[in-house]
């Protein structure tokens, strides 16, 4: 029987066999693999372009950071006497307008000062104008006091005309002449009294006067203590903070609650400092809210940077006089104002964060001294002096004597 010796047919290469499982490799077309490389490198080259022509186009005048977040005016409101707050006419979230009266203090004890200092001013009024009625009596006793010197003169003249003849005695013209003398002192004591007086009144009125004016000033300082008990909002805004309680005692100082005016907001955006090299104050800046998202976007412009950086005005700023130093890019503080007419359509709050874009194109302006200066203001509290001003002028027309305000009327009107 013959055998078949395999093992040496699987290797004769003439085999067809072994023609067909032999591999094919110089005859076939390029690997996949080639081709991979060849469309990574085509992408590669693709995305470097359409980056360098995005950057050449757009980044390279944008300035862009999310550390950026919602500030503004906390203002305190805090008593300016003791009292004792018997009502609280707002709370947290609620909104208050300019003069309205939020906290009101016990104003008992207060009164009662206002009342005395009133009653004062009026006691003092009325002295002083007895003060410029006796102008006119002294008037009239110096008259008095010159007829009866100008009597005794002419009764001391006529026996001095006679005394030769012996028709007058000399005792009775002793008694003439004393009558002359004792006559021109009284006629010059009733001038120096007039004089006195005169001293007193002249060159003011009874509102001008200096009495008046210390007693106006003690009802002033009492009204104005009074009306401090009512704490009115200093600006229109919302309540927040809020931590008095009606029957709580507070003192000069003490904060009670804080207002926010939230339609005067701004954005403080941190840049790195190797982002200033090209921002300008002025320059346009687009904004979105993490509150809203991107689909809303808020505008407006660089309003002014930052004199330090962040790390600069910390409560324990870094100290890198040390031996072991990391070098850590600072940031700088940007202010940014949005347009009122979009934040009035979407209000934003305190601490939101912001995504800020800065359009570095424009490079007209300056990153120091080129910010305007803000004034914050409020008349709330000058209201209280003119209400005083008018308590006093009422008390000084209900007890100034009637002939005495004609008389200065006729007075001013003829001047």
């Amino acid at each position: 029987m013959t055998q078949v010796n395999t093992s040496a047919r699987s290797k004769d290469p003439a085999d067809p066999a072994v023609t067909a499982i032999a591999p094919q490799g110089k005859d076939a077309p390029p690997s996949r693999r080639k081709m991979l490389f060849a469309l990574l490198g085509l992408g590669t080259v693709v995305a470097a372009v359409a980056f360098g022509a995005y950057y050449m186009t757009y980044a390279r005048y944008h300035e862009d950071t999310d550390d950026a977040y919602v500030d503004g005016n906390l203002v305190q409101l805090t008593p300016l006497v003791v009292g004792t707050v018997i009502a609280v006419n707002a709370d947290d979230t609620q909104i208050v307008k300019a003069g309205d009266p939020v906290v009101m203090l016990d104003p008992a004890d207060s009164k009662i000062a206002l009342s005395n200092a009133e009653a004062a001013l009026g006691q003092t009024v009325r002295q002083v104008s007895s003060l410029y009625v006796n102008n006119d009596f002294y008037a009239a006793a110096v008259a008095e006091r010159e007829a009866d010197l100008a009597r005794a003169s002419d009764d001391l003249r006529r026996r001095v005309a006679v005394a030769n003849t012996g028709a007058v005695s000399g005792e009775d013209l002793a008694h003439a002449r004393d009558a002359v003398k004792t006559a021109q002192a009284a006629y010059d004591a009733a001038r120096q009294q007039a004089a006195s007086n005169h001293a007193l009144t002249d060159r003011t009125t009874v509102a001008d006067h200096p009495n008046v004016i210390a007693a106006a000033a003690k009802v002033r300082d009492a009204y104005l203590t009074y009306a401090r008990n009512t704490l009115p909002a200093p600006v229109t805004g919302y309540v927040a903070r809020r931590s008095v309680q009606v029957g709580q005692r507070v003192a000069p100082g003490t904060p009670l609650m804080a207002i926010v005016p939230l339609n005067g907001v701004w954005i403080d955006a941190n840049f790195k400092e190797n982002q200033l090299r090209k921002m300008r104050i002025g320059q346009a800046v687009t904004l979105s809210a993490d509150a809203y998202g991107t689909s809303v976007k808020y505008h407006g412009h660089v309003e002014g940077f930052s004199a330090g950086t962040g790390s600069a005005f910390a409560v324990l700023p870094a100290q890198n006089a040390t031996g072991n130093w990391i070098k850590v890019v600072q940031r700088l503080p940007a202010r940014i104002l949005i347009d009122q007419a979009e934040l009035q359509a979407h209000p934003l709050r305190i601490g939101l964060s912001m995504e800020v874009d800065v359009d570095t194109h424009d490079q007209s302006g300056t990153q120091l001294g080129a910010a305007q200066n803000t004034t914050y203001s409020t008349d709330v509290f000058a209201r209280y002096g003119d209400q005083a001003d008018a308590e006093i002028a009422h008390i000084i027309a209900q007890n100034v004597v009637a002939k005495v305000a004609l008389k200065h009327d006729a007075t001013r009107t003829a001047g």
